[in-house]
């Protein structure tokens, strides 16, 4: 018998740690399993992502992929904020973290099978963008849906500036984006962001009658109408998401970026006014203390803030 360099592992060979990863019959489920972080995402839980849907794909016993969330208050809320704070030093170490959102989104939308938002909780900036990057949603009627980051400084959407125009229409999408207020799950529905709302006690229920249709379906069919369908969304993405990445990368560290991750830190909003002031008032907004343009004539270092009055190395007077 040759060897089979596709074939597929059993779930419980997988010793995941921030997902949870299951296959029952035809249907195999993906579990966010950081409720104690609302689901968050780090990069840790995208590698592992990665490495589930690599498998769901090889599965030919796999027909439907359901993504959910542990627990009831959250299917996902985007970004680990506080893991994101060590890029303040090694902005470069977000390229490499956005090459493993990029390929876990890419893993997901090109499955080659259908697959099923289980929305079971709050659903909230790249949580939605996992939502979207699903084929259908189902979603539990006390939940809502949110993008933060012009609230927040979770910085700017990749994935939802995408795909929220061609689900929702441009302006409803830029009203999302821009305003970040809740949208309640019927809502949600009426504007094409989930296909079902149910009681959250029917919401098992109505995955599964879903999953038993998708399952009714003839296999090559579906892949192809799933790559057919993916064909504005593909597009979008490929153009767009390289420069996200950079620009991302680059704007990690903004001075209001790191501000409002101070906020988040702190458990209070940002200060939207003092930030606002400075632009106007030009006091080096793009630099806390100013552009780094002196140099210490006593021990030559180079680089210092502007508005520095002694040297930050040697103590001179500047």
């Amino acid at each position: 018998m040759p060897s089979r360099p596709y074939a597929s592992r059993p779930a419980a060979d997988f010793d995941f740690r921030f997902i949870r990863y299951e296959k029952v019959g035809y249907r195999a489920t993906l579990t966010f399993n950081r409720p104690e972080a609302l689901n968050c995402v780090n990069g840790p839980l995208l590698r592992e992502m990665i490495e589930a849907l690599r498998d769901a794909l090889y599965d030919d016993a796999v027909a439907v992929l359901v993504l959910t969330g542990a627990g009831e208050r959250a299917f996902c809320t985007g970004a680990d904020l506080k893991e994101q704070q060590q890029f303040l030093e090694r902005p470069r170490d977000y390229y490499k973290w956005m090459a493993d959102f990029i390929e876990c989104h890419d893993r997901l939308r090109n499955l080659g099978k259908p697959t099923v938002a289980r929305l079971n909780g709050i659903v909230v900036g790249g949580g939605n963008e996992f939502n979207m990057s699903c084929d259908l949603a189902v979603a539990a009627d006390d939940i809502y849906i949110r993008h933060v980051g012009p609230s927040h400084g979770s910085v700017p959407a990749a994935g939802a500036t995408q795909f929220l125009p061609l689900i929702v229409g441009d302006r409803r999408a830029r009203e999302i984006l821009f305003l970040n207020d809740e949208i309640p799950a019927q809502t949600a529905k009426d504007w094409g962001l989930v296909n079902q709302v149910v009681p959250r006690a029917e919401l098992d229920a109505a995955v599964e009658a879903l999953c038993a249709k998708l399952y009714r379906k003839l296999p090559e069919a579906l892949r192809y109408t799933k790559q057919q369908t993916n064909a504005w969304r593909d597009f979008i993405w490929g153009m767009t998401i390289g420069h996200a990445r950079d620009w991302l990368t680059l704007h990690n560290t903004a001075p209001e970026t790191q501000a409002a991750g101070r906020a988040f830190l702190e458990k209070r909003r940002p200060d939207y006014e003092a930030m606002r002031r400075a632009w106007a008032e030009d006091a080096h907004p793009e630099y806390p203390h100013g552009a780094p343009t002196r140099a210490c004539a006593r021990c030559g270092a180079q680089g210092l803030p502007a508005d520095f009055a002694f040297c930050g190395k040697c103590g001179a007077a500047l």
